[in-house]
């Protein structure tokens, strides 16, 4: 037998490349999927489509792609940079311990993980049950009738809450008033959010200056408890004076101190925020974390983000469904409470497991045990000569007046492997949390202890009596977590068992394809995942020291400038934790521009009809007044009416905002023109970048007239939706915009506009994961995934044309990375709706595309450029088979009110009943392909009923006995 050649060297190390593991297509499946559309070539097919005036001057200039595991080298070599030292810094952020059986089968697996936003109800009954977990929590810890299902961080959820409270208290002041004592950067964040809108902060840094400040007119109230410093206190006389002047109380608060501590609900608070981090997360240098809001019962209506409620399903059973707030930018635009359109699901996830895990008992040990050591700590420190600021009073910080040996004293504790928070410039805070250990008590005492003294000992200060650093009066009473899921599942058995039931009822990408319009699900693969949980970058403090810091100013500063690249932007920010904090971040830069240059008249923000929902309500935060402008009928923006709009408001433009490719899927023609149109008012170019996986080397914004972007790393650059977050949402500008990114005054970065995000890098933690991919793909692999992705869409388009047309397309047919499909005429013909197809596509085993966005009962489909066509090919399937079920109800075979389509989803209990009574047998319902019989996801619940839960809104755990 004859050997074969041997190979060359070259190809040999090209088998290690990432590239074919990113990308789904090989070269045989690019052929067929092109003789399908009918182009010679890729480049062909992409000629045709991106046009030429926008196309990309110059290559991106990136690193080669490097291989899996020549990445994951380089990056724990910059990893290593980073120094970890015990932090005791607090302010917000702690240590803490994940449980192994929840970093395991929770932040590290793929079935959380990979899931998407749970619109599809249906689909996604288990992380939306332990979303109903992480609100009931807070209700009971906080002692509120009602929570929303997370916000971003702490910063932005105070921030948030002062503009409910605006929007709910009679009080017509536009005064804010936050207790001096609250963090320093939830300070800075309400300062940024207040601006625009015109509502004066005051700062009351002393007893003297709060009482002041309640004594005249204000809406709100902020106040932090404990304090950042440390001290706690009875608040109900100050709750009593705030609503005296018909204004609201808002407590930003610790969910671990609650548990011994008088919840703010019992002083009846109107608004409760606060975060989640030291449930389980990570401090990640700030984030991902999971923020909470809960409020009072009147204020639902208006509760920002997300709210998971309990229904029931058509067949009686209960079911959980998003309720009231969702997806309401898209409803009510720029009359929108609120832009954010996203959460921290896999962070709250992971909360709500947390307290499952330890329920009531295990989290008042460990808050106890804190509370002990920082007692013990206290006492050691007063026999030392140090004693606390507030007399005493204390959960787990102590604020210590050490004057001018400040300095040196923090300096002593670097060097001994400890941070200390300075504050005020004569004082240092000390915070504790449930990775302190008995060492690091004594570690303290070294620390603090002059040449000579002797240091004091745990067994003596333990022994002279601790008790807890708080009043009787302030300890908590009430009851917290009975419910049964809080006092189950201790065991790590339990646990493991009740978190794989939880991911066995959803579909994420690890099960099927999610052909998301506009959501971009990519391939979250494996070695872009692994490094988050590395010491190194999960295990330091957003504000320790910058020298300490050095790998994460080099993975910020590496990731901006590929950034820079891949969008032809002069300057990049990272610090907005989400896409629609992008868009603020961005107009908020606009806006600071005009000013600067003595037009701070300018207010016009021109929006296409079409434009995605968050964006008129971004406008609406930064105090610019939103005119509407028309798009034609192909869904184009019509260039006569914006021309015609721009001249109207020439004087006053400050910018108009776009997307593009178009929300509609199609490259149009006329951006280069559109941006030159808008420059010669005197406006600004906001290019929304949803849809930045259409672009990624083959046109750049920044090069074809854009002077601001914001990303979606959650999209493009493959940071998973987590179900629903967390993600980043860098904001990009051109060069005269660069003064007016995101500062970070409390993270000691200078600008012109304050922070929008508690953390100096918001979501930090999951940097590496964008890192990692580009670093992989290099520029020739960015450019291929896009065209990759154009192709797919457009081979989906070309399949189902003869089934359903595409609503939207260019002068050749053609559409960019995502069709709208349109189901319109179905309704007349049939009765079928679009939401009849996307639930029917579940039995099939699929999650629906997206949902009647952004035109009323149609569906987007966005397949991705890491799909398989063998993946593709299934979906097409599906998708014929389904009009074939539909042409049986136009025929009259099946009648239009029972079918499949209408009773789907189909749950095995509905198909193993005795009483089958519709017109369609069983396995029609339950196998309407061969494959599925040795392969079938079983929906758990049928069709939910939104109507119903609306009108009888519950938004906390079920009780027991009706989940029979």
């Amino acid at each position: 037998m004859q050997m074969p050649s041997p190979l060359p060297l070259a190809a040999l190390e090209n088998a290690a490349e990432f590239l074919p593991r990113h990308i789904g297509i090989d070269a045989a499946d690019e052929a067929h999927m092109l003789s399908v559309i009918g182009e010679a070539s890729r480049r062909a097919l992409i000629d045709s489509i991106v046009p030429r005036s926008i196309a990309r001057q110059r290559p991106m200039d990136l690193p080669a792609p490097a291989t899996e595991a020549a990445a994951l080298a380089e990056l724990q070599a910059i990893a290593s940079k980073n120094r970890i030292l015990k932090s005791f810094i607090g302010q917000g952020y702690y240590g803490t311990h994940t449980p192994g059986v929840i970093l395991r089968n929770v932040l590290e697996n793929p079935a959380w993980y990979t899931a998407y936003t749970p619109y599809q109800a249906e689909i996604s009954q288990g992380r939306m049950e332990a979303l109903l977990n992480f609100q009931t929590m807070v209700c009971d810890l906080t002692a509120m009738p009602i929570a929303n299902a997370s916000m971003l961080d702490e910063a932005t959820a105070a921030a948030e809450a002062m503009t409910l409270a605006k929007r709910s208290v009679k009080s017509k002041s536009d005064v804010f008033i936050v207790a001096g004592d609250a963090h320093p950067q939830t300070i800075e964040v309400i300062q940024t959010r207040a601006a625009p809108i015109g509502i004066t902060v005051v700062v009351a840094n002393s007893q003297e200056e709060w009482q002041a400040a309640l004594a005249g007119d204000f809406f709100a109230a902020l106040i932090q408890y404990p304090a950042s410093s440390g001290w706690v206190q009875d608040w109900q006389a100050d709750v009593d004076a705030i609503h005296a002047k018909q204004a609201a109380a808002i407590f930003a608060t610790d969910l671990l101190a609650l548990t011994l501590l008088k919840a703010p609900g019992e002083w009846d608070a109107d608004i409760v925020v606060g975060s989640t981090q030291r449930f389980g997360m990570p401090m990640g240098a700030g984030g991902p974390h999971a923020a909470f809001m809960a409020c009072r019962d009147e204020f639902k209506r208006s509760l920002p983000g997300r709210l998971v409620g309990v229904s029931v399903d058509v067949h009686g059973k209960p079911a959980y469904r998003l309720a009231l707030q969702t997806r309401e930018q898209h409803i009510r635009r720029e009359k929108a409470t609120s832009n954010i359109c996203t959460a921290q699901v896999l962070p709250a996830v992971i909360a709500s497991m947390y307290a499952v895990y330890h329920g009531p008992e295990g989290l008042t040990r460990i808050a106890r045990r804190v509370a002990r050591f920082t007692a013990i700590l206290s006492r050691g420190l007063a026999q030392l000569g140090f004693t606390s600021r507030h007399h005493g009073s204390a959960f787990d910080t102590l604020s210590l007046h050490t004057k001018d040996a400040t300095d040196s004293i923090a300096a002593r504790a670097v060097q001994m492997g400890a941070n200390l928070r300075k504050a005020w410039n004569e004082y240092l805070c000390i915070s504790l949390d449930e990775t302190t250990t008995r060492a690091d008590i004594e570690l303290l005492w070294k620390i603090f202890a002059r040449d000579g003294q002797q240091l004091p000992t745990i067994e003596a200060m333990d022994a002279a009596g601790a008790p807890a650093l708080f009043p009787d009066a302030l300890a908590r009473t009430s009851r917290f977590m009975a419910h049964p899921v809080f006092n189950t599942h201790h065991s790590e058995t339990g646990m493991l068992r009740y978190i794989r039931q939880l991911s066995d009822k959803d579909l994420a990408l690890d099960r099927t394809m999610i052909p998301l319009g506009s959501c971009t699900m990519k391939l979250n693969a494996t070695s872009e995942m692994i490094p988050i949980t590395w010491p190194e970058f999960a295990h330091v403090h957003p504000f320790a020291p910058a020298d300490q810091l050095e790998g994460y100013r080099l993975l910020d500063e590496q990731l901006r400038a590929w950034l820079c690249q891949a969008t032809g932007y002069a300057g990049i920010s990272l610090q907005p934790n989400a896409g629609s904090q992008g868009e603020y971040a961005g107009l908020l830069a606009i806006k600071a521009y005009h000013a600067a240059q003595g037009h701070a008249h300018r207010n016009i923000c021109l929006i296409p009809s079409s434009a995605h929902g968050t964006n008129p309500a971004s406008a609406q935060m930064v105090g610019m007044q939103v005119v509407v402008t028309k798009c034609d009928e192909n869904g184009n923006v019509d260039m006569a009416d914006l021309q015609a709009q721009c001249e109207k408001h020439s004087a006053n433009l400050a910018c108009v905002m776009i997307t593009y490719p178009s929300t509609h899927g199609v490259f149009e023609t006329q951006v280069k023109a559109l941006c030159e149109l808008v420059h010669r008012h005197g406006g600004r170019v906001y290019v929304d970048g949803a849809n930045m996986n259409a672009l990624v080397g083959v046109a750049a914004p920044g090069e074809f007239g854009g002077d601001v972007s914001h990303l979606n790393l959650h999209k493009t650059f493959c940071i998973p939706h987590g179900g629903g977050g967390p993600g980043v949402g860098p904001v990009c500008v051109v060069e005269d915009l660069v003064p007016y990114l995101p500062g970070h005054a409390t993270g000691g970065i200078a600008s012109k506009t304050g922070a929008v995000s508690a953390a100096p890098l918001g979501n930090a933690a999951v940097l590496p994961i964008s890192w990692m991919y580009i670093r992989m793909m290099g520029a020739d692999g960015l450019q291929a995934a896009t065209e990759t992705a154009i192709l797919s869409a457009n081979y989906i388009s070309a399949r189902l044309k003869d089934h359903y047309p595409t609503l939207y397309a260019s002068a050749n047919g053609h559409v960019a990375h995502e069709c709208i499909l349109d189901l319109r005429q179905l309704k007349d013909t049939s009765g079928v709706m679009a939401e009849d197809v996307a639930k029917r596509l579940i039995d099939y085993g699929f999650h629906a595309p997206t949902l009647s966005f952004p035109v009323p009962n149609t569906l987007m489909v966005e397949p991705t450029e890491s799909e398989t066509l063998f993946e593709l090919d299934r979906f097409i399937d599906a998708m014929i088979a389904i009009r074939r079920e539909i042409r049986q109800i136009e025929a009259g075979t099946w009648p239009q009110d029972d079918n499949p389509l209408k009773n789907a989803p189909h749950t095995a209990e509905c198909l193993l009943a005795a009483d089958w009574q519709h017109p369609y047998p069983r396995d029609a319902a339950a196998y309407p392909v061969a494959a599925l019989r040795q392969n079938k996801y079983w929906s758990p619940v049928g069709r939910v009923d939104n109507v119903y839960g609306d009108r009888n809104l519950f938004c906390s755990c079920v009780p027991v006995s009706e989940l029979g």
